[in-house]
């Protein structure tokens, strides 16, 4: 069968004889081209959402001496979860937060310097810096070990 044309001017829609045209073998990758460019661009687009957070400026680890004053307050609290007023023991929140109402009558107002023992809970902890904070006092400094393998 020969090629055949439809109309008269030559114009028209040519038919070709399927056992005469040579196989094309080579696998056509423009679809998934395409393909690949609409995922990469869904990705970007909903990449920044998923991960959008608030930007907020993040504290830098510094470390300072303590300034040691006599009008600052040590509190410790042990393992057990009982606080120490410098080395006298509390024996109940009350008085903790009587002592503490107190010394934030002071002229300057005194630091307090709470040390927790490591193996406390955090509740405990917690629950101290709640009772400084409804007393008054301003300023809270933890004390800490040294991380091991940090200078000097």
């Amino acid at each position: 069968m020969a090629d055949a044309t439809i109309g008269s001017s030559g114009a028209g829609i040519a038919l070709v004889d399927e056992e005469s045209s040579a196989i094309n073998a080579d696998i056509n990758t423009t679809p998934l081209v395409d393909i690949m460019l609409v995922l990469l661009i869904i990705f970007l687009i909903t990449v920044p959402v998923v991960v959008g957070t608030v930007e907020v400026q993040l504290p830098e680890e510094r470390s300072r001496l303590a300034q040691t004053k006599p009008e600052n307050i040590y509190l410790s609290i042990d393992a057990g979860g009982r606080v120490y007023w410098g080395e006298a023991a509390i024996s109940s929140d009350e008085e903790l937060y009587t002592r503490l109402v107190n010394a934030a009558q002071l002229q300057p107002q005194p630091e307090v310097h709470l040390r927790g023992d490591s193996e406390t809970d955090y509740l405990n902890v917690g629950k101290v810096v709640e009772t400084v904070q409804r007393a008054g006092i301003l300023r809270i400094a933890f004390i800490t070990a040294k991380p091991p393998g940090v200078g000097p």
